[in-house]
């Protein structure tokens, strides 16, 4: 007879006696917002205005979401409208400005979820789309799939209304800058830096909870190379209980299924959102891997993260309104 190892059993065991509950949900009228424009900051040392040119850019997709949520849109839509905002803003890696690749190139990920229907769409690789998101939402929509990459999705854009831009209109002087500096770093045999990703999460006021994210991926990352964005469970997820949106080293967000965990750890152990997500973020990923924000159906905004600062600005029904990158 086989034994199982028993750290093997203690999980069997902990799963068959897991107990399914059921969400708290808000009140009617709630809704609360939570976005992020990725781990990858700049020092605390920067420039103030730059710095605050930061903060007057959440400032601004914030107040969107904020209207549109208060005014009773649904939150997939608001989700897709503010992270539509960032790709087109270059300060943030998604869409323009994004990071490029080791070949100078840009190869982008997104992927969208609905939480009220599990409904999900993503793409990976693509290199014409000005804004990923949107077509993740069409992959969703309009197909039987969930994630398309590479040319597959660049055939399908082919296909249906979504902005189309030469690859070499996602380049800013900053991004090829900092290639420059990670291609250095690596024929010195020093590790480089560069992560960084953009999302939201919502609850609208019909309780459903919905999340988006958008990345240009690794600075420097190998050809082909696909993060944890557009990948169901790792840096994007949505049910009933909660909505999240990772961002930083893609790698350990996959290999720990992060938003996934978080959401399961509500479910299965009762935790509420901050203790599940500062469980996974503070005690389960590498100092410095980066963070999620998050919201669940009671309307609790929440962001965590392990990394120097994380951008990322939080409003609710309720009056909250936070924007901040450093500050705890």
């Amino acid at each position: 007879m086989r034994i199982l190892p028993c750290s093997l059993v203690a999980v069997v065991l902990a799963t068959a006696c897991a107990t399914h509950r059921s969400p708290e949900t808000a009140a009617a009228g709630t809704w609360a917002i939570a976005i992020h424009g990725g781990a990858g900051t700049l020092g605390r040392d920067a420039p103030a205005a730059e710095l605050q040119a930061y903060r007057d850019a959440l400032q601004q997709v914030l107040e969107l979401g904020r209207a549109r949520l208060a005014n009773g849109d649904a939150a997939l839509d608001v989700c897709e409208a503010v992270v539509r905002l960032l790709e087109d803003d270059p300060k943030f890696n998604a869409g323009k400005g994004a990071a490029c690749n080791e070949a100078g190139g840009h190869e982008l990920d997104a992927a969208v979820m609905d939480g009220s229907t599990m409904g999900y769409g993503a793409v990976a690789g693509v290199r014409t789309v000005k804004n990923p998101v949107s077509l993740a939402r069409l992959v969703m929509e309009r197909t039987r799939h969930v994630l398309l990459m590479g040319d597959g999705a660049e055939r399908f854009a082919d296909t249906v209304a979504v902005e189309r831009v030469p690859n070499e209109w996602f380049t800013t002087p900053q991004r090829r800058a900092m290639l420059d500096e990670v291609l250095r770093e690596r024929a010195a045999a020093v590790p480089g830096a560069g992560k960084g990703t953009v999302g939201c999460v919502a609850l609208d006021q019909a309780g459903r909870l919905a999340a988006a994210t958008s990345t240009g991926g690794l600075t420097g990352k190998r050809y082909g190379r696909i993060g944890d964005s557009p990948i169901a469970g790792a840096g994007t997820y949505a049910n009933a209980w909660a909505a999240i949106s990772g961002t930083g080293t893609g790698e350990q967000f996959l290999r720990h299924t992060v938003a996934r965990t978080i959401a399961a750890r509500m479910e299965f152990a009762g935790e509420d959102l901050a203790t599940a997500a500062r469980a996974v973020v503070l005690h389960t990923l590498n100092p410095d891997d980066g963070g999620v924000v998050a919201v669940d159906a009671a309307g609790n905004a929440f962001a965590v993260y392990n990394s120097d600062g994380m951008y990322r600005a939080l409003a609710d029904s309720r009056g909250r309104h936070e924007v901040a990158i450093f500050e705890r």
